[in-house]
């Protein structure tokens, strides 16, 4: 079975109602990302940060899977699928996609402030002031914060390394280091792109480019990805 390795990033998740990381004044959600998705955030005020991720959780559990999540799920049946998605919530799985990779971490994971090993899942949407890990320190949302190293980008490289066929969904290609990720695909396998935004790279060449949105462009391309499974 051929390894298909797909690149997914907020796009996909837009079309079941979770906004896109920041808006053109830079602001995610109305809150300066400098004040909730920071090192430096953490330290001065945890409880803004805890209760931005609490409404970006609840937000997320009222979300659906869409026809693009469902549709990488139903892949499963032709290739061998890894979703290495920027996306912190939980649409992937609930669709049934069954390896994922979540480079910028989990809405839906805790980990301990002084342990990043240390990592609990979190049932519901709230985390509070208090909760601590087995060593005693308060629990932080396990997202990966500016300014913080992407700890599983050597295990996704690893795998786009493999792929045979390589599929970028809903991402500007802008945010490193994941956007570095198609440069460690083979240079001879079919790479895919859709996106209502084709970006101009250097790679663009190489890949055939579906200017449209996830839900629509993965219907479109599904029948060429059996073709060729």
């Amino acid at each position: 079975m051929k390894k298909l390795v797909v690149l997914t990033g907020a796009g996909i998740s837009a079309e079941s109602g979770i906004p896109t990381f920041r808006d053109a004044g830079g602001l995610w959600e109305g809150y300066r990302v400098e004040d909730v998705a920071t090192p430096e955030a953490w330290q001065r005020n945890p409880a803004l940060v805890l209760d931005f991720y609490n409404q970006r959780r609840k937000r997320a559990l009222q979300a659906e899977p869409n026809q693009g999540h469902r549709i990488l799920a139903e892949l499963e049946a032709y290739y061998d699928v890894t979703v290495v998605t920027q996306n912190v919530d939980n649409l992937h799985e609930r669709a049934g996609s069954s390896h994922v990779i979540h480079l910028h971490g989990s809405l839906f994971e805790a980990r301990s402030s002084v342990d990043e090993s240390l990592i609990y899942p979190v049932n519901g949407w709230e985390m509070k002031l208090g909760e601590t890990c087995a060593k005693g320190s308060q629990l932080r949302p396990n997202i990966v914060w500016f300014g913080e190293p992407v700890p599983r980008m050597e295990e996704a490289i690893a795998y786009a390394a493999k792929a045979d066929v390589f599929l970028v969904v809903g991402t500007s290609l802008v945010v490193y280091p994941a956007a570095s990720l198609l440069y460690y695909t083979r240079h001879n396998i079919p790479r895919f792109l859709i996106d209502p935004n084709i970006p101009d790279t250097p790679a663009m060449p190489h890949f055939t480019c579906i200017a449209d949105k996830a839900s629509s462009g993965l219907a479109r391309i599904k029948p060429r990805l059996i073709e060729i499974a």
